[in-house]
């Protein structure tokens, strides 16, 4: 019979001391602790600032005239919600609208406040609701209809600039 032993021991040399750095001279890694000389990856954090750093000389990215027009700004992003989450989480006769859906925690509170909500097509709907979002899809549309709900698209209000 084996020999029981109570006491956990790690196995030999898988437990090693850490090397220690810049102690002087006479510690085989002291003054510049195993980097090298003096530089940007002698010192701590990242050698390079940023994507694009060319040490000191003006980076391509604005060296180079920018030319043409982003439309990036301007676009319109959504919080997107399929059918098969409405018949999931919503009643016969219950309102689908922005409030709701955050609610029933369908869309987060925080990242769509600033957001449109777009209902799509995927999956199938018994019940019938009343949906009233920012955008419906052609399909979502019909299969809402074909349930017996009504569909009604929410407009925000445009941003009208003053005029002199």
């Amino acid at each position: 019979m084996a020999e029981y032993n109570p006491v956990l021991t790690a196995p030999e040399g898988a437990n090693k001391k850490r090397k220690i750095v810049g102690r002087g001279s006479s510690s085989g890694l002291g003054t510049t602790a195993g980097k090298g000389n003096k530089g940007a990856q002698s010192r701590s954090g990242s050698p390079q600032p940023y994507v694009g750093f060319e040490g000191g000389q003006m980076p391509l990215y604005r060296r180079i005239a920018q030319r043409g027009f982003s439309n990036y700004p301007f676009k319109v992003e959504f919080d997107v919600v399929n059918l098969c989450d409405i018949e999931a989480k919503y009643a016969d006769g219950e309102t689908v609208n922005k409030e709701t859906l955050i609610a029933k925690k369908l869309i987060k509170a925080n990242k769509s406040k600033n957001l449109s909500v777009k209902l799509l097509g995927t999956g199938n709907l018994t019940k019938k609701v009343t949906v009233s979002l920012d955008k419906v899809s052609k399909s979502a549309k019909e299969k809402v209809e074909k349930a017996g709900g009504s569909v009604v698209e929410v407009k925000k209000a445009e941003k009208t600039e003053k005029k002199d």
